[in-house]
């Protein structure tokens, strides 16, 4: 199979589809590999390394989608990228399709086969192309969240250790899966005030042993969130449901009602977000204020730390992008229903039922051929 590797155009976005070594998997097994000139210069890696182990490079984005059968990316296409895919192409990449009607629509129009990372499913229930860079934005939340109650980024002015003497920040976690847990570590390591608050009661046994009780943990219901972000100094919104957007958990009342100068990391963005105040930023201009709270709703936080989510997101992503070009991608989804389920977009229609129901349009279930 021809497999093509576009530069990301998306704003500041540096992460890169596949890294040389993944490249050199591939060439081995028989398989081509496009690369676009620069598309590793992000993350520290030039032309020849790709030339080294394999590649193909190639000077525009057009020539690598016109020659690949299937193109590998990190973020969602771009309505230009979208241009230039066709049907019988498959694109594997992140797609966040229920907060993006315009891309939705644009790869439907495109009759392309699009396999979303986030909705690859694996035998436990998890998913394990979406693991990654929730671990990478969870551990990132803190960072941003520390940096913008500083004073002079427009927050409150609080360490979020504390001093002795000096209380910690309070921070609560919306979320307990992935990225909640991976924000609460670091904000329990940083020695703030921490509480996690999720659905599952079960899961909540699972922190309260995990953290040996170095924070707190609460059921979620609109009281208990209301209660707790009224007090906050940083709340981190890790809320996911899968292919669906987010619920909007935190709303503009209870915004009105909490500190100036508090902040609010919203790593659900992705998918629409859940918190009612929220929309998209980027990294060039990553926050605003209403009410007098910051909100950081970058849509692709990992892309600010891209070396380290390009090779986490590989390890991944690689033994996929593998089985689909050895077997094929209709026999890849036929032998695999859990890569299957990553499938959103076919013959130019929806075949993820959430996706659909999200964004209104028509549902058409995915037939494995016979």
């Amino acid at each position: 199979m021809r497999i093509g590797v576009p530069k990301e155009i998306k704003n500041h976005e540096y992460r890169v589809g596949l890294v040389p070594a993944g490249v050199r998997e591939l060439v081995a097994s028989g398989h081509q590999v496009l690369v676009q000139s620069t598309a590793g210069a992000g993350i520290g890696v030039e032309d020849a390394a790709y030339v080294a182990a394999g590649a193909r490079i190639v000077p525009t984005a057009k020539d690598v989608f016109d020659a690949a059968e299937m193109v590998v990316k990190v973020k969602e296409p771009q309505l230009v990228e979208c241009q230039m895919l066709r049907r019988g192409q498959t694109l594997f990449t992140y797609l966040h399709l229920a907060a993006d009607p315009a891309q939705a629509n644009a790869l439907m129009a495109s009759g392309a086969t699009a396999i979303a990372y986030e909705t690859v499913t694996a035998a436990n229930g998890s998913l394990p192309l979406l693991t990654p860079m929730s671990e990478v934005a969870g551990r990132m939340s803190v960072q941003v969240g520390a940096s913008s109650l500083q004073k002079a980024n427009g927050g409150l002015g609080v360490l979020l250790g504390g001093v002795p003497g000096v209380a910690p920040a309070n921070v609560v976690v919306l979320g307990g899966g992935v990225s909640g847990t991976a924000a609460a570590e670091i904000a329990v390591g940083m020695r703030a005030d921490v509480t996690v608050v999720d659905r599952s009661l079960k899961r909540l046994r699972e922190l309260d042993a995990l953290f040996a009780g170095r924070l707190k943990t609460m059921a979620s219901t609109a009281e208990a969130i209301e209660s707790l972000v009224i007090q906050a100094d940083l709340v981190i919104g890790a809320v996911l449901v899968v292919g669906a957007a987010a619920p909007k958990l935190v709303t503009r009342a209870m915004v009105s009602k909490m500190k100036k100068g508090a902040v609010m990391v919203d790593i659900s963005i992705d998918q629409g977000g859940c918190f009612e105040t929220s929309r998209p930023t980027t990294h060039a201009d990553p926050t605003f204020v209403v009410d007098g709270v910051v909100h950081y709703c970058v849509t692709n936080m990992p892309g600010a730390v891209p070396r380290t989510s390009t090779f986490a997101l590989t390890n991944a992503t690689l033994p996929y992008v593998k089985q689909l070009a050895d077997l094929g991608v209709e026999k890849a989804l036929a032998a695999d229903p859990h890569l299957a389920a990553g499938l959103n977009v076919h013959a130019g229609a929806i075949t993820c039922e959430a996706v659909a129901r999200d964004l209104k349009l028509a549902y058409r279930p995915y037939r494995v051929a016979a």
